[in-house]
Formats: structure tokens, sequence, C-alpha cells
């Protein structure tokens, strides 16, 4: 296990600058997960961790030893690729030990290792299969399996579930959670998926065009992220925005008006902003009440219902477009005219020019 530390990292490739001077601790044995869209830097920063990119500035450090000039195989990690990288032509047994007899690790240790990490990973049956025998996910435990055996300070996942369908995606998230439980070691995992984050991590770097946004708990950055862009990104469906002008502020929160007059009122800290100031309201769509007698007029465009859960597709008059989030199912129909109303604990509100949030006042566990 292993303490790992960047300091204003850089990465160049040429005049293009992919990473702008991260600093980040990642603390022993956590889950950290690196998540953020496509081209963000999150996979250029993972492989900078591992050795396989060069740093151009700054410095890398595992448990306070600057490691920037060591080689990827002197640094003690192990990497778990998208794109598995079993060697087709060995049995798995082979694809396990590979590493280890490079190494010139002793044979009887190969042995114990291989054994102990397929027994851990419920894969003893497949040893002597080759990789185009086994499924997905098989292949995906047997890539686990080749970093577990090298017993690492630090575990590196590159988007290892990305090429798996979406039910078998869901129990490998589960599997290497418990692999995290039983190892305790420091794990690192890129990811474009922020469901993946949410549910595996302890911490979670959010990343936007090669900068850190913000880091923090999954349900930190859920409740509080300190800019619309976090907020846009963290939660499923993604939060829902209007834009709006700065009517009033009082000591219990901000009055505001949209483009059509309607207004709103949101619980926050209204000292960075001022009367006339132009903001956007965001709020949830798990916090959006829709269906009763009051509230701003929406039409219903679509609706899934899921059986336990239903999600409202809908469209205010001027055009903005909101999600709605029940729990279980709905007797409102596609089509239907209904209220939705948005309320104030639960909404936040972000400074339109900058994106930055405003503090939130109400704050509980379930918000």
């Amino acid at each position: 296990m292993a303490v790992v530390e960047l300091d204003n990292v850089v990465k160049d490739y040429g005049a293009t600058r992919a990473v702008h001077g991260v600093s980040l601790t990642i603390e022993n044995g956590e889950f950290c997960v690196f998540v953020g869209p496509s081209g963000c830097g999150k996979s250029t920063l993972l492989r900078m961790i591992a050795g396989l990119e060069e740093i151009t500035d700054g410095e890398m450090r595992l448990d306070g030893q600057r490691v920037n000039e060591q080689r990827a195989s002197e640094r003690g990690l192990a990497m778990v690729f998208q794109t598995y990288a079993l060697y087709p032509h060995m049995t798995v047994r082979q694809n396990l030990a590979f590493g280890l007899e490079n190494i010139k690790t002793p044979k009887d240790e190969i042995v114990r290792r291989v054994d102990a990490a397929a027994r851990m990973l419920q894969i003893e049956t497949y040893l002597e299969r080759r990789p185009k025998q086994l499924s997905g996910g098989q292949r995906q435990r047997v890539a686990i399996g080749r970093a577990v055996v090298r017993e690492p300070r630090v575990f590196l996942f590159d988007e290892p579930l990305s090429n798996l369908d979406a039910e078998l995606r869901v129990a490998m998230r589960g599997e290497i959670s418990a692999l995290h439980r039983r190892l305790g070691n420091t794990m690192i995992y890129v990811t474009h998926d922020q469901v993946e984050a949410m549910t595996m991590a302890d911490k979670i770097v959010v990343l936007r065009a090669g900068r850190i946004e913000q880091v923090g708990a999954p349900l930190e950055l859920y409740n509080r992220p300190v800019n619309q862009f976090v907020a846009g990104f963290i939660g499923s469906p993604r939060m829902n925005f209007v834009e709006g002008t700065v009517d009033s502020i009082d000591d219990e929160g901000v009055d505001l008006r949209d483009r059509t007059g309607t207004a709103y009122r949101a619980a926050v800290d209204g000292g960075g902003v001022e009367r006339g100031d132009a903001v956007v309201l965001g709020i949830r769509p798990d916090h959006l009440d829709v269906g009763g007698s009051v509230g701003h007029e929406v039409t219903v465009n679509a609706i899934e219902q899921l059986g336990g859960d239903s999600y409202l597709y809908c469209e205010r008059p001027d055009g903005t477009r909101l999600t709605a989030h029940i729990a279980g199912q709905t007797a409102i129909r596609r089509g239907d005219v209904a209220r939705a109303v948005f309320r104030p604990e639960y909404s936040h509100l972000f400074v339109k020019d900058t994106g930055v949030a405003l503090p939130r006042l109400t704050i509980g566990e379930a918000v």
C-alpha cells in the first residue's frame, strides 16, 4: 500500500497542454476515482502515475519518494486496461504467471500467488482455458488477477468495465469494490461513468480540460458541488437548470425570476450576488415534484416507467426542458399538462458568468 502525491503535475504534447498543474494526494488504502468527460485528461494522469507517460513538469511521490525518473516496472504498481491485454496463445494460468516469470520470481511463489488470485476472483476452473474460451467478464477477472499476483503497492484501473454489457458492469463494480475491501490497497480508477464513480469511490476527482474541478466524497460532490459543471456531471439523470435574474436577497435565501417572469426561490447564501445578476437555478430530478395541484406548468413529452421508478421528461412553456424522477409508478401520461414544484431547500444556485455555486443553507443527510 502507498500514498500517492501529485505536486503541480503538467503534461504537454508538443504545444498542446493536456494536464494543467494538477496537485492531489491519494491516501493509503483509498479507492480514488478520476471522472470526467472524454478528453479531460483522466487517462493521461493515470498513465503518468503508472510511469507510462513522462511528467513534463511537477513531481510525483510514492510514500514521500520522488518517482518521476523511475520506470514503470520500478514503481511497484499494477495496471488493468480497458482492453484486457491478455496473451491469446497462453492459458489463464500462463497469463497470470507471465509477469512474475519475467522478474524471476521463484516457481513455488508463482504457483502460490496464481492459485490465491484464482480463488479470490473465482476463476480456478478457467486456469487451463485460453482467453478466446472466456466471456468478457471472465477475461476481465483474469486481467485483474494478473494485477493481483504482482502484489502491488497501488492498483490502477483504466476504464476496465467499458467493454462489458450493462448487467455485467454492475456485477463487476461490486467485485472490484469487494476486492478493495479484502486487500486494502490504494486503488486509482478512471471512468467516464459517474455512476461507477458514485458507487465505488471513497474519493472522487472531477476533471475537466486537464484541470481538477472538485475533489471529495461522493455525497459531498452530490450535495455541495462547487460549480455548475460538477453539479451537472455528478448525478443521474443530470441536474435540471433554469436561467434567471436575481430579484431579491434575504437571510433565508435568494428570489429570482426566469425570462418569462416566473418566480423561484433558493435557500442559499446570497452574499455572492446582487439584485439583477444573472444566475442559474439547479434542482435534481429526485427533488422536482411533479403531479400536484400547485407549481409551474409543464408539458410531459415522454415517460419512462421502470416499475419501481418513473422518469418524466417535461418542457416549460418557454422551451426549458426538465427531468423528474418519481419513486414508484405514476398515472401521468405523455402529453399531460402537469405542475412542477421547485422546493427552495433542495435548490442550487450558480453565478451564470463563472458557474460558481452559492453555498446552500439547508444541507441534510437526505438532501
